[in-house]
């Protein structure tokens, strides 16, 4: 005699179907000590909901011959999540983050506020997902499992950046000319390259940035700020320029 499924949320309301045989006319079905609500019942199949509770416990359907023989039910408590592994990515979503706690290992669903994805489980302890798509600002995070959804967590979509302006757009070839950088979502800059030579950089707000140029070869090259959100670049931005000699 199957039972689907054979686990639940220990919170009870799970819809259980029991199929086998001279199932008609089921008075009872119970789950442990506790009695399940009948929903539907035929001859070879009774559907319950399923009741709180906790661990494994036996199933039994009772009709009027007596009650049948028992079958296991897994009761799952809520997931509980520990860290997240990256608290803020960009808006366009599709980096992978990854959630660890306990209760995961029946992970359907992670949302990221109303956009869901679907996890890949490792373990019950540690699952990865890729973040969906979302708009600029903060959002909480939440797991489903077949023990219930759980709450907690929250993530910052990050808009990507842009350049406006350089100032100023020339320097010497030995680096060291301090340039401010201007444009938006610039706030949580983690890089600045010139000609992909990695800068010396400060933020001094979401529109501005200041960093020093790293030496450099005469001619035009290009500035690239990174961000959570994603990189802009201004090409051929800065100019390295050679010092006047004698």
């Amino acid at each position: 005699m199957p039972i689907s499924p054979n686990q639940g949320s220990t919170g009870g309301g799970t819809t259980v179907t029991i199929t086998g045989t001279n199932l008609a006319g089921a008075s009872a079905v119970n789950f442990g000590s506790k009695l399940a609500t009948i929903t539907a019942n035929t001859p070879t199949s009774v559907t319950v909901t399923s009741p709180s509770g906790s661990g494994t416990v036996p199933v039994t359907v009772t009709t009027a011959a007596g009650a049948s023989n028992p079958l296991n039910f897994y009761y799952i408590g809520v997931p509980f999540k520990a860290s997240l592994s990256a608290a803020s990515g960009p808006s366009a979503g599709g980096n992978t983050v990854t959630i660890s706690g306990t209760g995961l290992a029946t992970a359907s669903s992670v949302a990221f506020g109303g956009n869901n994805a679907t996890p890949t489980v490792t373990s019950d302890s540690v699952l990865s997902v890729t973040v969906p798509a979302g708009t600029s600002g903060s959002v909480g995070v939440s797991i489903t499992t077949t023990g219930g959804t759980n709450n907690g967590f929250s993530y910052t979509y990050v808009d990507p950046p842009t350049i406006a302006s350089l100032t100023p757009t020339s320097g010497s070839t030995s680096g060291g000319t301090a340039v401010t950088i201007t444009g938006t979502d610039l706030s949580t800059t983690q890089s600045v390259t010139f000609d992909g030579v990695t800068a010396p950089f400060s933020v001094i707000n979401s529109t501005t940035v200041s960093a020093v140029p790293p030496p450099g070869n005469v001619g035009a090259v290009d500035v690239v700020v990174s961000t959570t959100g994603g990189n802009a670049t201004a090409a051929a931005g800065f100019t390295y320029v050679a010092g006047a000699g004698i």
